[in-house]
């Protein structure tokens, strides 16, 4: 399942640099390089196409500009299956995998913190709608409203 990424290879005029075309944007408008050794830090599709090609063993660096991908290979590799490995980004299930269980998928929520009120009564209890919210954002309102009745009082 997933949609693969229609992959065309660029002939580049640098010895040791291969050039993909996809057909779908990757960055934005922005530039992002990646250097193998280094640690690739993020969720995009270009950081993990980067984490993914540096995993082949083959590619030493890696330039992504929209939908244009420029990979410098690793001294001694060819771009073989590089292609492959662009086409696959958006591939999260394949042919012979074992889906995971609902269960796998399933974080249970640790309870909400007892955090007071809005009905101004100082009770614990927290409504049905507020339960809904993380904790940390109760928490954090509490404390703004504690904060503008501190500096508007009456």
């Amino acid at each position: 399942m997933g949609q693969l990424v229609a992959v065309v290879e660029k002939p580049s005029t640098v010895a040791g640099v291969v050039r993909f075309e996809a057909n779908r944007n990757l960055t934005g408008m922005g530039h992002e390089h990646f250097v193998n050794g280094d640690e690739v830090v993020g969720v995009k599709p270009s950081a993990e196409l980067a984490r993914r090609l540096f995993e082949t063993g083959r590619v030493a660096g890696v330039h992504v500009f929209g939908n244009q991908i420029t990979v410098d290979l690793a001294k001694g590799f060819d771009a073989d299956g590089l292609g492959d490995v662009v086409r696959d980004l958006y591939q999260y299930w394949k042919p012979g995998m074992a889906p995971p269980a609902f269960e796998d998928l399933v974080v249970e929520d640790e309870a909400p913190a007892a955090v007071p009120s809005t009905s101004g009564g100082g009770d614990t209890a927290l409504s049905e709608a507020a339960k809904r919210v993380p904790a940390e954002l109760l928490e954090r309102s509490r404390l703004a409203r504690e904060k503008w009745k501190a500096n508007n009082p009456g």
